[in-house]
């Protein structure tokens, strides 16, 4: 953590600052001044190239020298201080670095998952309103999915990306719950909590340690949690483990093979357009084309009618509004005080944050799937408390 390419961070800092007058492509003939290499000489990882100020273009692009020349530079910056990295370094590796003691069974984690996690990620984890599901049953089986393609056979499941099914670490998990959750209350909760949550999602996805069932008195720790053999452990490429990972991920994308890519020119700058030769053969259906469809092609074009659902506000509001609005984050159900600055600025206003969400934390719609109209109807029972 904090090592960073101090090339590319320059050349970011200064395009965001620059002034771009003209743009347009160049001829294939004209050359492109850009780096490929790291500051050590090695190639950079995904291949890519950064483009740096000369004769007043970066890349293809003009720029405005002045512009440019009072941009900010990266190193009128300092040192961080030692608290400063520790405070920023809080990654968890696989080997467990990072990883604090602590403990807690799937059961607790039940209770912490409906109080504070609940009304974004759905029951046992099944997701909703947007926000990701975090399990579909046994992990084992699911990830056996990530194989299938409709092309081959259209009947087939489509792959199933979730925590137990595709995550390569489960330390990964403990170290996003630590840090990110539970909105909005991020780093609130204790290393035996967030143990007992892993424990919890473990179980949910039918997982198993050292061959014993993560079953709800199973008590998780840092000792079992480093046993994790997660079942797509080995499902990714490049490699990104070990000491040489970088090297390896670097002899990965130099072979276009590895990732079905095509080297256009061995070697050449970047082409813009007429690249490549045309290869697609096209074949014409001469005559009037198909005809005798079995069954006969519909020409309708009425769609079904739609059903409508009553939408129950006080249900919502328990469902997916409490845990802000009944914790002090947000005006409080029915507190007209609470909600006076807010309907200050209308309703109009009030409907359109609840709808589109807030910079201040707000979801939209609160995370749920309804329509505006409905919605509506939630931010009236939120303001009246009726």
């Amino acid at each position: 953590m904090l090592k960073f390419n101090r090339k590319l961070i320059l050349s970011m800092s200064t395009a965001a600052a620059l002034a771009l007058l003209t743009a347009g492509c160049m001829g294939a003939s004209t050359s492109i001044t850009h780096a490929t290499t790291e500051a050590n000489g090695k190639a950079t990882i995904d291949g890519g190239s950064t483009y740096p100020v000369v004769n007043d273009k970066t890349g293809p692009y003009y720029v405005d020298p002045q512009v440019a020349a009072d941009a900010p530079k990266i190193n009128n910056g300092r040192v961080p201080t030692a608290n400063e990295i520790a405070a920023w370094n809080t990654d968890i590796m696989p080997d467990g670095t990072g990883l604090p003691e602590g403990s807690g069974t799937a059961d607790e984690g039940s209770d912490i998952y409906d109080a504070k996690c609940v009304a974004c990620h759905g029951d046992f984890g099944s997701g909703g309103g947007g926000y990701p599901s975090l399990s579909k049953g046994n992990a084992y089986d699911l990830q056996k999915t990530l194989t299938n393609n409709r092309w081959k056979d259209p009947e087939a499941d489509g792959p199933v990306r979730e925590f137990g099914s595709y995550w390569p670490k489960a330390t990964t998990l403990f170290w996003y719950i630590k840090d990110a959750m539970p909105h909005p209350f991020t780093k609130s909760l204790s290393d035996d909590q967030v143990y007992a949550l892993v424990a919890y999602i473990l179980n949910v996805n039918e997982m198993k340690i050292d061959g014993i069932d993560v079953d709800d008195d199973y008590v998780l720790n840092r000792e079992k949690l480093l046993k994790i053999k997660m079942p797509n452990r080995n499902g990714f490429e490049p490699n990104i483990d070990g000491p040489q990972a970088l090297d390896d991920v670097r002899a990965f994308y130099a072979d276009a093979a590895n990732f079905g890519a095509q080297k256009i020119k061995k070697g050449a700058t970047p082409c813009m357009k007429n690249c490549q030769a045309p290869t697609a053969i096209v074949v014409h259906i001469k005559g009037a084309g198909i005809s005798n469809f079995l069954p006969p092609m519909s020409d309708a074009r009425n769609l079904p009618a739609e059903k409508k659902v009553a939408v129950n506000p006080a249900s919502v509001y328990k469902n997916t509004c409490e845990m802000c609005h009944g914790n002090g984050v947000g005006p409080a159900l029915g507190n007209k005080a609470e909600w006076a600055p807010y309907l200050a600025h209308g309703m109009k206003k009030v409907y359109a944050n609840a709808i589109h969400g807030t910079d201040g934390g707000m979801p939209a719609k609160g995370g749920s799937s309804l329509s505006d109209a409905d919605f509506k109807t939630v931010v009236d029972y939120l303001i009246n408390g009726k």
